[in-house]
């Protein structure tokens, strides 16, 4: 059937794309259609035919690819990135246009540091110059002022709380200081945050216990936020892990979100089958996600606790050795003649990528219909670990395409719809009338992760182009065009 031409006083649009290959972000069958876009919203969408010629100010057509909700890396460290290098070319190169930030009890704000430099992890994301925030509206204010390229979801790191507020952070806090931290929450939450998190796995968190976490987030569970962890112990322990973060999160009336699941350490291996079914069985009576990142490796600060010969270990730097970075810990320590205890206490301080997880376990995960994807990259690391460049297209290319470990629209669905649902970003995640244009067009024929442990900074391939806030933000011949993100809750 023709297209009936475009009558005067019928609607014009910004942007009509054409004869896409519609994966909306929830799951649902994709089906061939138009979309168009009018100011920073989508304005309309159905079959083909049902946009007239000529209605749009810009028309493109979009036959052999797929139009997608832009992804949401559920899970990243960039809360300085966003304003360094605000064209985030790392992640929007891979079609993400919303990053949530202050994972791993780790954040920008509130906390400053005179002269002496952040202790690990929270020298992940730079030195004492970094962090220049002592309020969340701070850090929201230089946001905006930035406007990066990508929508920023910020989480508030308990870690964060903990240095800003305690002259020892080796003990659990007091009621007082318990409530210092919640005044610091309440402000971040009525300036725009979206949750808060924990790293009890890092000794800037390890002293506090399950009534000091579940008492803060009492807090952020005023305000409507989410609670996300990186819990106390994923190697041995992490049975009873799962059930700390599940009762605090209980306890302060919060969804939860268990941070990058998985069960570490090689004798670990294949526990994920005992994990899984359990987060699912407590799931259904308390809202409880994951997140994961598609590769068998971590990594964080080169720790004493990681250091072992059962699985490789590479430097992803080192400040008094920095040639030494992108190599193997085990070779490193050969050269030098040492064990490697002291090999990696010579290095430091240092970042490595551990190769502790079995593979079997992530596509576990990455199936699981609790599992979003977020990514976990380190964009301050010398070496980063591939993740960084690679994560989503690696999703769809690699484990939706090649190994078919679920379909399309399922791989969208856990980077787009799920992922806006869980952390509450409301109008974002799906491709409906109403909600933001955030969205990209690739080629699910060829779409693919390009970069690797040995050459981590190589952008993937299949991304066409990328829109925030309907405006034209990144394509694939000219790189990033325009920065159109916010900070959005």
């Amino acid at each position: 059937m023709s297209q009936s031409p475009l009558r005067r006083g019928q609607p014009r649009y910004d942007w009509v794309f054409r004869n896409a290959r519609i994966v909306d972000g929830t799951g649902a069958p994709s089906f061939i259609g138009d979309l168009a876009v009018t100011g920073e919203k989508i304005a309309t969408l159905g079959k083909p035919g049902t946009i007239p010629p000529g209605a749009g100010e810009n028309e493109r057509d979009l036959a052999g690819m797929a139009l997608a909700p832009g992804f949401i890396d559920s899970h990243t460290h960039d809360d300085r990135i966003v304003l360094d290098a605000p064209d985030m070319l790392p992640k929007i190169s891979q079609g993400v246009t919303t990053v949530v930030v202050g994972n791993c009890g780790i954040s920008l704000a509130p906390v400053t540091f005179a002269d002496t430099p952040p202790p690990p992890p929270m020298n992940l994301l730079g030195g004492a110059e970094a962090y220049e925030f002592p309020t969340f509206a701070a850090y929201a204010d230089a946001v905006a002022r930035k406007r990066p390229a990508v929508n920023v979801a910020a989480l508030i790191g308990h870690s964060a709380l903990r240095i800003a507020t305690m002259d020892d952070i080796s003990r659990k806090a007091t009621d007082g200081e318990i409530a210092q931290m919640g005044a610091l929450l309440d402000e971040a939450m009525r300036n725009g945050a979206a949750g808060w998190s924990t790293g009890l796995f890092y000794p800037t968190n390890a002293a506090a216990d399950a009534d000091e976490v579940a008492r803060l987030g009492r807090y952020v569970s005023a305000h409507g936020g989410v609670y996300a962890t990186h819990m106390r112990d994923e190697f041995d322990n992490v049975l009873a892990s799962i059930d700390e973060a599940v009762s605090t999160a209980r306890n302060a009336r919060t969804p939860l979100v268990i941070s990058h699941h998985k069960c570490a350490g090689v004798h670990n291996w294949g526990r994920t089958q005992q994990t899984l079914p359990h987060i699912e069985a407590v799931a259904n009576g308390h809202s409880v996600n994951v997140d994961v990142y598609p590769y068998a490796a971590g990594s964080t600060n080169l720790r004493a606790d990681l250091i072992t010969d059962t699985y490789p270990i590479m430097i992803a730097w080192s400040r008094p050795y920095p040639e030494m970075t992108g190599r193997y810990l085990i070779d490193i320590a050969a050269e030098w003649g040492l064990d490697l205890d002291e090999t990696a206490a010579r290095l430091q301080p240092a970042g490595a990528i551990y190769f502790q997880m079995d593979e079997a376990d992530v596509r576990r995960v990455l199936s699981s219909p609790l599992s979003m994807i977020g990514s976990d990259g380190l964009p301050h690391d010398d070496h980063p670990h591939p993740r960084l460049w690679g994560t989503f297209p690696r999703v769809l290319g690699h484990y939706a395409r090649d190994v078919g470990l679920f379909d399309l629209e399922t791989a969208v669905h856990k980077m787009t719809g799920l992922t806006a649902k869980v952390f509450g970003l409301e109008n974002r995640g799906t491709l409906t009338p109403g909600t933001y244009a955030d969205l990209v067009a690739f080629r699910p024929d060829t779409i693919a992760d390009r970069s690797t442990y040995e050459q981590p900074t190589l952008p993937s391939s299949g991304i066409e182009w990328v829109m925030v806030n309907g405006g034209m933000s990144f394509q694939a011949e000219q790189g990033v065009e325009g920065r159109h993100g916010r900070l959005i809750n």
